[in-house]
């Protein structure tokens, strides 16, 4: 069964050994992407609420079993919030796609159109470390919006996805730059 979250669209694979090939063009515009692959840390997350949810679901059967119906139904709807986290975890990321940039996290997802920004770059600066509070001097790739609003940040090299991968980082936010780029001059001012 393919799961599209799981891996890199091909184009971004397909241009690091074609150079004359337009990456950057696509058949459907509604259609979001993501440039990179998910990272070890988000991946080994992700594959341990799984395990978490297989014992789970193991429990709801012996309770089925021992006839504590309403006990296996609690256990079934934790397993499904727990193998749903770990769908939502693989899935967080920057996805990219002709209409704007869409910046999915755990609990929350936000899309801006790229008529709302002015600029996509990599800056300099503190980032969480894993997501946690701890902060860290790093990179992290930022939009800026028309409207002068903050925007969050968009990738860092010290998230689940790059922590210890400074070139997978400099790869994405490279690319998510080159969208940027493309699809800010085909919007009229």
């Amino acid at each position: 069964m393919p799961l599209p979250f799981l891996t890199a669209d091909r184009a971004f694979d397909a241009h690091e050994d074609t150079a004359d090939e337009d990456v950057l063009a696509h058949e459907d515009p509604d259609r979001w992407r993501r440039p990179y692959r998910p990272g070890p840390w988000r991946v080994a997350g992700a594959a341990l609420l799984l395990l978490l949810a297989a014992f789970m679901l193991l429990a709801t059967m012996i309770i089925a079993f021992a006839g504590a119906w309403a006990g296996a139904g609690v256990c079934v709807a934790a397993a499904l919030a727990v193998i749903g986290s770990a769908l939502r975890l693989l899935m967080a990321g920057v996805w990219v796609s002709p209409t704007g940039l869409r910046r999915v996290g755990f609990f929350r997802t936000r899309s801006i159109g790229w008529d709302e920004i002015t600029e996509v770059r990599t800056v300099q600066q503190p980032v969480r470390w894993l997501g946690l509070p701890r902060t860290v001097q790093g990179q992290a790739l930022t939009a800026a919006a028309r409207d002068g609003a903050e925007l969050p940040v968009l990738l860092t090299d010290h998230n689940a996805d790059f922590l210890s991968r400074a070139e997978a980082f400099d790869r994405a936010a490279d690319m998510v730059e080159a969208w940027a780029d493309e699809y800010r001059a085909a919007v009229p001012a």
